[in-house]
């Protein structure tokens, strides 16, 4: 089986995305990420441009298993001589095994923006990558703006690959650094240079045409064994080439060998954490590790995949660590809740709650994400779920003076018990469930191990302005489990009670459902 070999630069190419940020501890840890996840090499950064990538240098020299940390900078600069460059002694400094030198491969960068001449360029790059293998340095040469300058002059594009080559380069990878370019100009660029070079050749691909996964996965096609890339395709304006599509597609898709392949299973949690560990919301809608990828909504394509899951999904979710989920809407049909509750319900039954589940989506409500909710409402249907508690009345003031200051009164009913307590919080909501909690904790001690995680509210009809109803959406935790319950009024704190009851409610239910599908599986006996 071929190789392709998999060259992360997350932590410095991807670093120039907007509103991204790392640590020295963020890069260390999503480094032995993905050295866990098999990575060939892992770019730390450019140690002339600061403290934080030098001191990463330091702390990750000999740590790693499979993966080689590589140095990034740039030839030298134009008109001094090769070992008065700081950023070619700032690499040599660190004692790196790999350093990744870029160098212009376009006449209009290298006379418009270096400012020099074709001819002074290519001994830039030539005497660079010479003065790092003389010292015992292994060079990858990134030819910048590649394949924009082989459209333009391809004869001195190439004269750049093969300076890179006489100066001693392990590898020559072709940039495509605007991300302008089509898959027929990446086989072109590819197919061009390996009538120049014997060396191995690799790919870096940008994604402002949106083309950065097929670019990358074209040039090997071509003959690339080398794809650079960056985790959830992270990097300035519109990213990089995304490794956890280009990744399984070069497994699953195209035959070839690339990282440690068992990991592959784990591939979605890899993208989540890297995710968690930058501060950035997950994209919901990315290929293979997203929250949608293996979601499906149409009642006809639920059905199938009851079924046959192949006929709508391209590999099972369980290759890259995912799983299937059949959402509820007012686009479903009687497949959609067969998938999730055949056990349970007869056909009268399905029609019925198909009914229920279009109309409240016509009021407002959206199950799809509160799949707690989803899961009450059927059982009550089935007079499944007792009356735990009783909600007599609750009142919420907010007084505002050189503070704010939110209070709640709920007053409960359990059995013959009555439960009046006072709640104070940041917001309304908050002192709520403070209120709640401590009301029904006296009875349910559970309750106080229920935290709220998330809190949304989405408008739904602007035009009615502040009179409009609202969908609130909550996401709440008990130790490992995650309960998901929504709630829908002209009123945002009834539509937050409405949640706040339902997320009690599925609680309570589901500590109780074990014993009680015992109790009917021995009745039955």
């Amino acid at each position: 089986m071929a190789r392709v070999y998999l060259y992360d630069t997350t932590l410095r190419d991807g670093t120039q995305r907007r509103g991204l940020s790392l640590s020295l501890e963020d890069k260390l840890q999503i480094a032995q990420l993905l050295d866990d996840y098999g990575m060939d090499f892992i770019e730390g950064g450019w140690p002339a441009s600061n403290p934080k990538d030098t001191a990463f240098f330091e702390r990750t020299r000999g740590q790693f298993q499979t993966a080689q940390v590589a140095a990034f900078g740039s030839t030298r600069r134009k008109g001094i001589l090769v070992d008065e460059d700081a950023s070619l002694r700032s690499i040599l400094e660190l004692e790196v095994p790999v350093a990744t030198l870029f160098g212009k491969a376009s006449v209009f960068q290298v006379e418009q923006i270096l400012e020099t001449d074709v001819t002074e360029n290519l001994r830039m790059v030539e005497e660079s990558v010479r003065f790092l293998v003389e010292h015992g340095v292994t060079v990858i040469f990134d030819a910048e703006h590649y394949f924009d300058g082989y459209r333009a002059a391809p004869d001195y594009a190439l004269a750049v690959l093969s300076a890179a080559e006489a100066g001693g380069a392990s590898w020559l990878v072709l940039c495509d650094t605007n991300g302008g370019g089509l898959p027929i100009d990446i086989r072109n660029g590819v197919e061009a240079a390996k009538t120049v070079s014997r060396l191995p050749l690799g790919i870096h691909a940008h994604n402002d045409a949106g083309l950065a996964v097929a670019n990358s996965l074209e040039a090997v096609a071509a003959g690339a064994t080398m794809v650079q890339g960056t985790i959830n395709g992270y990097g300035e304006r519109c990213g990089n080439a995304n490794l956890c599509t280009v990744w399984p597609n070069l497994v699953w898709k195209m035959g070839f060998e690339a990282g440690r392949v068992e990991r592959l299973k784990d591939l979605t949690r890899l993208s989540r954490t890297v995710s968690e560990i930058a501060n950035l919301a997950a994209d919901d809608g990315a290929p293979y590790v997203g929250e949608n990828a293996f979601a499906h909504k149409g009642g006809v394509h639920a059905g199938a995949v009851r079924k046959h899951p192949e006929a709508y999904e391209h590999i099972d979710p369980a290759q890259v660590g995912q799983t299937r989920r059949i959402l509820v809407s007012e686009l479903s049909g009687r497949s959609n809740l067969l998938y999730h509750f055949d056990s349970l319900l007869n056909a009268e039954q399905i029609q019925a709650l198909v009914e229920q589940v279009k109309q409240l989506e016509a009021d407002g409500y959206q199950f799809e994400d509160a799949d707690s909710s989803m899961r009450l409402m059927v059982e009550r249907s089935l007079h499944h779920v007792p009356a735990y508690y009783g909600v007599d009345r609750f009142h919420v003031s907010v007084t505002h003076d050189s503070t704010s200051i939110c209070e709640a009164t709920v007053r409960i009913l359990v059995g013959g018990a009555r439960f009046v307590e006072v709640g104070e919080g940041a917001g309304p909501v908050h002192a709520l469930d403070e209120a709640m909690r401590k009301a029904l904790t006296q009875v349910y001690p559970q309750v106080r191990d229920l935290h709220l995680t998330d809190y949304k509210v989405r408008v739904l009809n602007g035009r009615d302005a502040t009179g409009a109803a609202v969908r609130v959406w909550i996401r709440s935790e008990y130790h490992n489990r995650v309960i998901q319950t929504v709630g829908v009024s002209r009123n945002i704190l009834v539509a937050s009670w409405q949640a706040l009851v339902d997320a009690i409610d599925f609680l309570l239910w589901s500590e109780e459902a074990p014993s009680r599908h015992q109790e009917a599986v021995e009745s039955q006996a």
